[in-house]
């Protein structure tokens, strides 16, 4: 334990954890979700959310972390011996390795529209979404070329992580999240100055409380909790990694704030461009790869503005990767006693073949149908990459983190968890009670988006939504 690897700084460690939570949906998925459904009224309920919620998981994975400086299989077991609490540990390792195959091959799709921008082939795509989404569907439906992208991808996160946690995901964080701010603010100015983006924002900051309904809170709720790497064991790990002189309250914020900031900077950015030159304001991928490079070629210098939105969307998409692969490499070497290099290289290799799979799913050329039936294309009417996405996101993620909060309340004890913190907000009992209320509040939220997704799966009604 002595030999531990720790954060360098306290900067280094919020940017990373931080790098961490900010991944593609930050710019893909709220600002969409918030112009759609009330705008500010939508992003206060989510703000609310995010600390009763959000915060609350967020601070209790750092406290398990820190307090047995191991990763989640280890730190649950640590905690709870001869129980089965391990096994929410168990959860948040295989939630990483599932999350990180199919995520793997987004990453590789935004490192080839890095390079298809720079060589000018977006230009043919101005004003006509339908040419960039056929773009885009050939490009995911060949065999060789996205494979070859994700591999490209993958390659980058294992060398990161083979440095290690200070010369490895720290001082890439360093360099990466910074970058990302100024990518976005510079996106948001030249959006802002466009004749018409006023528009994009009262698309997204205008309060219209007639459309915020019951489906739009639970967004909210599901986004709240989503958007922190909760569940997969990420914060437990990075925790592992802090000495005892940090703030976990302050440091909890401080994510927090970078994680909103960035997603409210993201929309910005996208959508007074969007509003600006008349776009049809998407959300998700279509929002990335069908509308935004039909849109880039209407600007002056479009290849520029282009370059360096993927580019801040590869940095996103590897700051989070990152974080995912630790969870991984750090259980085969606190569990298993490998070196990092071994359990980077070899994990590395094995969730690429997997996210392999994930790519082949959505039209490969090769014939994959004859070796493996044609379930391996569809499971319930779902393909394969989409199958790990909705396993991971909708289940594994939810159900770790409801189990964390229930954890905290009913076997670690909430003076223990107090104690770990380390200060005191509203005095030591009235901290308890508090502690109580939001976990038991976290994990009833939490426990409820669970039931509405499986109720939804099984009759095709959901609870709400």
């Amino acid at each position: 334990m002595q030999n531990r690897e720790q954060w360098g700084s306290k900067l280094g460690f919020i940017l990373a954890a931080s790098g961490s939570a900010v991944g593609i949906g930050n710019i893909w998925k709220f600002p969409h979700m918030a112009g759609q459904n009330g705008g500010a009224a939508f992003t206060l309920v989510y703000l609310l959310c995010i600390l009763v919620v959000g915060l609350t998981i967020v601070i209790a994975e750092l406290a398990i972390g820190r307090s047995t400086q191991l990763s989640p299989v280890g730190a649950f077991e640590k905690l709870a011996p001869k129980t089965n609490w391990k096994w929410v540990g168990f959860l948040g390792v295989a939630s990483a390795f599932v999350i990180l195959s199919f995520y793997g091959v987004v990453g590789g799709w935004i490192l080839k529209y890095i390079f298809v921008s720079i060589t000018g082939g977006f230009d043919s795509l101005s004003n006509d979404p339908e040419a960039a989404k056929s773009l885009f569907v050939t490009f995911t439906g060949s065999t060789w070329s996205p494979i070859l992208f994700q591999v490209l991808f993958m390659a980058l996160c294992v060398y990161v992580i083979v440095n290690g946690v200070k010369d490895g995901i720290e001082s890439w964080s360093k360099i990466m999240m910074p970058i990302i701010i100024i990518l976005l603010v510079v996106l948001a100015v030249r959006g802002l100055t466009l004749e018409g983006g006023i528009d994009g924002l009262k698309f997204l900051f205008l309060p219209r409380f007639e459309d915020l309904n019951a489906s739009a809170i639970v967004l909210a709720l599901g986004h709240s909790f989503f958007t922190l790497s909760l569940g997969m064991g990420t914060m437990i790990t990075y925790g592992s990694y802090l000495n005892r002189e940090q703030n976990l309250l302050n440091s909890a914020l401080w994510v927090l704030a970078l994680d909103t900031a960035i997603a409210m900077l993201a929309g910005v950015a996208i959508f007074t461009t969007v509003f600006a030159l008349g776009a049809d304001p998407a959300g998700g991928a279509g929002l990335i790869f069908f509308i935004l490079p039909s849109v880039f070629p209407q600007l002056a210098y479009g290849s520029i503005w282009g370059t360096l939105f993927f580019s801040l969307l590869f940095m996103a998409a590897l700051t989070s990767a990152i974080s995912i692969l630790e969870v991984v490499t750090a259980y085969f070497i606190d569990q298993k006693g490998w070196s990092r290099k071994k359990a980077t290289i070899q994990f590395g290799v094995v969730i690429t073949i997997v996210g392999v799979f994930c790519s082949l799913s959505l039209g490969g050329g090769v014939n994959i149908t004859g070796y493996f039936g044609d379930t391996f294309h569809h499971f319930f009417g779902e393909t394969f990459f989409d199958v790990m996405d909705n396993l991971s996101s909708k289940y594994m993620l939810p159900i770790g983190g409801m189990f964390t909060a229930i954890f905290i309340l009913m076997k670690w004890s909430v003076p223990s968890f107090i104690n770990e913190i380390g200060q005191t907000i509203i005095g030591k009992e009235k901290d308890a009670s508090l502690v109580s209320v939001l976990c038991g509040t976290a994990a009833i939220v939490v426990g409820f988006i669970i039931l509405n997704e499986i109720i939804a799966k099984v009759t095709g009604n959901a609870i709400i939504g």
